[in-house]
């Protein structure tokens, strides 16, 4: 796993590397209908972590942000497991997504 230099110490991290495994890439690629979840009512958000490097630059944001049509973009430091190294931050930033 890599962190960004800007990603606090967590004690977790130790523990974290020996319970991954690696992810087939097709669900990144798989088709889906998304006509429905286009046409809902809803208000759609967008969290961008600014160091995440498990894809390309681009790929998650605009690449996966721009699918959502209009959307509120947030942003925040972290690499692509802020939820364990930055929880708490992650908390506030899903509050502010989803917040008017």
């Amino acid at each position: 796993m890599t962190t960004s230099s800007k990603t606090p110490p967590n004690p977790w991290l130790g523990r974290l590397g020996s319970s991954y495994h690696p992810e087939p890439n097709h669900v990144n690629l798989d088709r889906l209908d998304l006509k429905q979840f286009y046409s809902l009512p809803i208000a759609k958000s967008f969290i961008f972590c600014r160091q995440d490097r498990a894809m390309p630059p681009g790929y998650f944001h605009p690449g996966m942000s721009s699918r959502l049509g209009p959307h509120k973009l947030v942003e925040m430091d972290g690499s692509h497991e802020v939820m364990f190294t930055r929880p708490t931050e992650l908390a506030d930033k899903i509050i502010e997504a989803s917040s008017g």
